[in-house]
């Protein structure tokens, strides 16, 4: 929360995570690791048997609710050292590892949200797949769900195949020009 002014002077307003404490709301945090590591720790205290939020702008110590749930999202591997969760804040949730969905799944997806045909999604995750299997080998990650959607959609506004493929999933993926050339490479061997 934050202290703001009003007409009536400076008043106290709870910000999300603390109104989803107060309240026995479900809070998410996503991407946790972009936020610094000394605010992180504010919620160590919740993620224990104590289950306090402490406002130490505000002076005061929220129980939370016991209704309150809190999900943190955060994508390990490909950011650096810096930017990885502490230990200690990662023993204090469950975790559940996703990886990507079958290819028929990942289809499904793709045309759905992007409204591209059912063979475009299908194309699109073979690209994926062929960017994918440079991680590792250049690339930090291969080619995201979020990519193909976006690609798809670019295709279906007009934008020809080939160029929708190099700014929906090449260009963006990598700075590197040599992993580019190879990415191209292995996927004009999936064009038509």
């Amino acid at each position: 929360g934050r202290y703001l002014l009003e007409p009536s002077g400076t008043v106290w307003h709870d910000g999300p995570l603390t109104l989803a404490v107060r309240h026995g709301a479900i809070c998410y945090l996503d991407e946790i690791v972009e936020a610094r590591q000394d605010t992180t720790v504010v919620i160590h205290p919740l993620t224990d048997a104590r289950r306090i939020l402490p406002l130490d702008k505000h002076n005061e110590i929220v129980a939370a609710h016991s209704d309150f749930q809190l999900t943190i999202s955060y994508n390990p591997g490909y950011q650096s050292a810096v930017k990885d969760l502490k230990e200690s804040t990662k023993q204090r949730f469950v975790a559940i590892d996703f990886g990507y969905p079958p290819p028929a799944t990942e289809s499904a997806i793709v045309a759905r949200e992007s409204g591209a045909a059912a063979d475009l999604a299908s194309l699109l995750v073979s690209i994926a797949e062929r960017s994918r299997h440079l991680q590792g080998h250049g690339l930090d990650e291969g080619a995201s769900t979020r990519m193909l959607i976006h690609t798809g959609r670019m295709v279906r506004a007009g934008l020809p195949l080939k160029e929708a493929v190099q700014s929906g999933i090449v260009l963006p993926i990598t700075d590197n020009p040599d992993i580019r050339a190879a990415l191209t490479d292995a996927i004009e061997a999936c064009l038509p």
